[in-house]
C-alpha cells in the first residue's frame, strides 16, 4: 500500500479509468456513460436499458450514479394530458473536467497540509509519542 499513490501516477490512463478514479463508476455505469455521450440526443431509461441488454430498475441506479456523481443530467418531457418522462444526457464534458479539476486541487491542497504536518512533526525527531496523522 505504501506505493499506492506513485502506482496511481505511474499508471497510463485512459478517460474512463479517470472516470473511475475521481467517481469509482462501475463497468455497468461506464457503459451507460458513453452511450448517453454517443447517443444523438438524451436518451430514457427505457432506451438505456434495452441498449445495455438489462432491466429498467439496473439502468436506472446506474443513472442515479451517475447523477450523483454530478455526471448526467435529467430533465422532464411534459406530454399532452399532464403525464410526463424523464431523459438523460451527459453534463459538457469541459463541466465535468473543471469538477475533476477542482477536486484535484483540493485533494492536493489536503496534501500538501499532510505533508507539511508531518514536517513539522517528525523534523526534530521527537514525534513518536504523538497522535497518527489524519485527513479530516
Amino acid at each position: 500500500m505504501p506505493d499506492a499513490m506513485r502506482e496511481l501516477l505511474q499508471r497510463e490512463m485512459a478517460c474512463e479509468s479517470l472516470l473511475d478514479c475521481f467517481h469509482g463508476l462501475s463497468e455497468l455505469d461506464r457503459r451507460v456513460f458513453r452511450l448517453l455521450v454517443e447517443a444523438d440526443g438524451p436518451m430514457t431509461v427505457d432506451e438505456l436499458a434495452s441498449a445495455v441488454d438489462r432491466e429498467r430498475t439496473t439502468a436506472y441506479r446506474s443513472l442515479t450514479r451517475l447523477r450523483e456523481a454530478d455526471l448526467v443530467t435529467r430533465d422532464q418531457v411534459n406530454q399532452d394530458g399532464g403525464s410526463y418522462y424523464h431523459v438523460f444526457s451527459p453534463r459538457d464534458a469541459d463541466e465535468i473536467a473543471d469538477a475533476m479539476q477542482r477536486d484535484l486541487n483540493d485533494f492536493y491542497a489536503k496534501m500538501g497540509q499532510l505533508i507539511g504536518e508531518f514536517r513539522e512533526k517528525y523534523a526534530d525527531g521527537n514525534g513518536e509519542h504523538e497522535e497518527p496523522l489524519t485527513a479530516e
